[in-house]
Formats: C-alpha cells, sequence, structure tokens
C-alpha cells in the first residue's frame, strides 16, 4: 500500500522526470535538448540564407535575360561576376576564341558558386548526424533505465506495475527527447539539401548564359571597363 501511495505521488512532470531520473539518464536527456536547440538554431538561420539564395537568384536570372550595369550587381552575382572579371580580361589578352573564353568564365563562376554553396551547407552536417544519431542515443537512456527499473524490482521484490512505473516513465522519455530532437533535423536536412540542390541548377543555367554574353567580342569593353569600379567597390 505504502509502495503504491509513493507511486502515486511521484512527479511525472517532465521536469519531474528528468529530476527523478539516473544520473546517465540525465546525461542522455541533456545530451538530446542540448542538440534540439542547437538543430532549431541552424534550422532558422537557414531558413534566413535560403531566402537570400532565392533573391539572389532571381536578381542573377534577371541579369542573365538582360545584362545591366556590372558595378550595379548586388549579391550573389557580384560575386560571380567578380570571379569572372580577371578571367575574361586574361582571355581576351592572350586572344582566346570566344568558346575558350567562355568555358574559362564558367569554370570561374561555378568555382565561386560552389564556394558560395558551401558556406550556405555548414551546419547540414550537424543536421543530419543528429537525425540519424538521436534516436539511438534516446534509445540507449530508455535501455539503462529499464535496466534499473528491473533492478529495483529485484531488490523490492514487488512486481506490481506501480513500482516500476516511475522508473519506465523516465526511461520512455530520453527516447521521446531523441525523436523530438532527430525528426525535425531529417526533416530540415532533407528540405535544405533538396532546395540547394535545385538552387545550385538554377545558378549553373543563368552562369552559362552569362557567361555567353560576357564572351561576346561586342561585351569586352564594357567587362573591362567595371574592373576599376569594383575594385574600388571592394576597397571601401
Amino acid at each position: 500500500m505504502e509502495q503504491n501511495v509513493a507511486a502515486a505521488a511521484h512527479d511525472f512532470s517532465l521536469i519531474g522526470m528528468y529530476m527523478g531520473a539516473d544520473p546517465i539518464v540525465k546525461g542522455v536527456m541533456i545530451a538530446l535538448g542540448l542538440a534540439s536547440v542547437i538543430c532549431w538554431a541552424i534550422i532558422l538561420e537557414k531558413m534566413i540564407r535560403m531566402f537570400i539564395l532565392r533573391r539572389d537568384l532571381r536578381a542573377m536570372e534577371s541579369f542573365a535575360k538582360s545584362p545591366s550595369s556590372v558595378s550595379q550587381t548586388r549579391g550573389l552575382t557580384r560575386v560571380l561576376l567578380s570571379a569572372a572579371e580577371s578571367e575574361a580580361i586574361e582571355g581576351t589578352s592572350r586572344g582566346e576564341d570566344r568558346s575558350d573564353v567562355r568555358a574559362r568564365l564558367e569554370k570561374a563562376m561555378r568555382t565561386a558558386l560552389k564556394s558560395q554553396l558551401q558556406r550556405i551547407e555548414v551546419g547540414l552536417p550537424f543536421l543530419a548526424t543528429v537525425g540519424s544519431a538521436a534516436p539511438f542515443i534516446g534509445l540507449f537512456g530508455t535501455v539503462w533505465g529499464i535496466m534499473n527499473s528491473f533492478t529495483a524490482i529485484a531488490h523490492a521484490q514487488d512486481t506490481s506495475l506501480a513500482t516500476v512505473a516511475p522508473g519506465i516513465a523516465e526511461a520512455l522519455f530520453a527516447t521521446a527527447l531523441g525523436l523530438a530532437a532527430a525528426i525535425p533535423a531529417v526533416m530540415a536536412y532533407n528540405h535544405y539539401a533538396v532546395k540547394l540542390g535545385r538552387a545550385a541548377a538554377r545558378a549553373a543555367d543563368a552562369i552559362g548564359e552569362i557567361a555567353r554574353q560576357i564572351s561576346r567580342p561586342a561585351d569586352a569593353g564594357p567587362i573591362k571597363a567595371s574592373v576599376e569600379p569594383l575594385r574600388a567597390g571592394k576597397a571601401v
């Protein structure tokens, strides 16, 4: 009877289950909680970066359709054109034909694009790791907690559910935390991986068009003339 009263008085709130858990299970809970917070911080940061990337892609596609002054470009378009500047001038000074200059420009801009996308990808491996490992970490905490519950049964020599209910609830709480950390991480990783792949494809198409237009002999003059404004902008 006393054991049933004690079990009924046990605090089954989230804080209560954490406070009553085994130290190792507590460590698992803390690790999963921190992982979840970091994952959500990464998700929010990626939302902002993807918004900026979509805006830059629209601007780059607009520039590819109707080129404007290079010195007036911003964001990703400016970064890619800055990477293409030296290649355009070097290719022209060597007397390379249009196809060689175009290939040189595309390579330079694709390299710059890859560098920009790699910056956006920072944090995605952590999401993938949490998504795959968090359920197993939570399961470890659950198994450890249930082992302690069975040990308590042996010591108390009482197999009633009320005796082991608090320990099992605390153990299962670790599994719930593991899933709570893993599910958003997996969904966010898959979402942003697909979005980045599509963005890379859109940017590659725009790069091809921009390189085709820049490599025209008639466009060589304006491209060369924009070197000084770009350098002045970088120096500011």
